[in-house]
């Protein structure tokens, strides 16, 4: 499978040039797998936002091994930084079922060999019962899901983990949209990735930001040039929301 290439840009001061081109690279990756797209969309909380994050349409084998390297290597220099250590993984139902269980096949190809579990939206009374399929929940455990919205998916995450007597340990995403929550007249003073931060004092880590997209956007990448003129949308809308 053919690897984009590296995107050479100005590092985030005090981020490690490993991160910064994993982070550029996944941007690139998203934008050019149609998942990031630009333009006008209504987002669940009734917002017109000028660019739309879907990774329901990384729906193909190819698209899927690539995003799952990409968690991967995100833990894994998040793991060699000291900002998390993990036993296994949880995919909350149902997009992070899928996500979680590539992510540990990627592990598995960079020689982490870790379980991994997800949920059942319903107890299913038969078989083996009860709510969760996998491994059992264990130790110290990553969660794994697309985005944060308004953390519920987080939440139930977490009380299950707590319940079974193992340690949320992190929650890993594909993007941190940076966004405050709430009415205009009445935003929440933090991101709902900060929120979940706060709430359950465990960190947050983000393939990419934001942030890394309005970097990729300023840089001298093909595909960046070409859509260069949504960036005052983004930034505007930055402005207004961004935490």
């Amino acid at each position: 499978m053919r690897q984009n290439r590296e995107v050479i840009t100005q590092p985030h001061r005090g981020v490690p040039a490993q991160v910064e081109s994993l982070r550029q690279q996944f941007i690139e990756f998203a934008i050019a797998s149609g998942v990031l797209r630009f333009g006008e969309f209504s987002t669940k909380a009734g917002r017109r936002s000028p660019y739309f994050f879907n990774a329901g349409l990384f729906n193909r084998g190819s698209l899927l091994g690539r995003l799952a390297r990409f968690y991967a290597q995100t833990l894994l220099v998040a793991r060699a930084a000291g900002g998390v250590q993990f036993d296994m993984l949880f995919g909350p139902a149902y997009k992070g079922i899928t996500l979680a269980s590539a992510t540990a096949i990627a592990l598995a190809d960079l020689g982490v060999d870790v379980p991994f579990a997800f949920n059942r939206k319903e107890a299913k009374d038969h078989g083996e019962g009860g709510v969760i399929v996998g491994s059992s929940l264990a130790g110290r455990v990553v969660i794994v899901d697309d985005v944060i919205t308004a953390g519920t998916s987080v939440r139930e995450s977490v009380e299950l983990i707590r319940a079974a007597g193992a340690t949320p340990a992190a929650v890993l995403i594909a993007l941190d949209r940076m966004e405050r929550a709430g009415p205009d007249e009445a935003l929440s003073q933090h991101s709902a990735v900060q929120s979940v931060e706060l709430t359950y004092g465990i960190p947050v880590l983000a393939i990419a930001t934001l942030a890394d997209l309005m970097q990729y956007l300023d840089s001298d990448a093909a595909q960046a040039a070409a859509l260069r003129a949504h960036r005052p949308a983004v930034e505007a809308y930055r402005a207004k929301y961004g935490a």
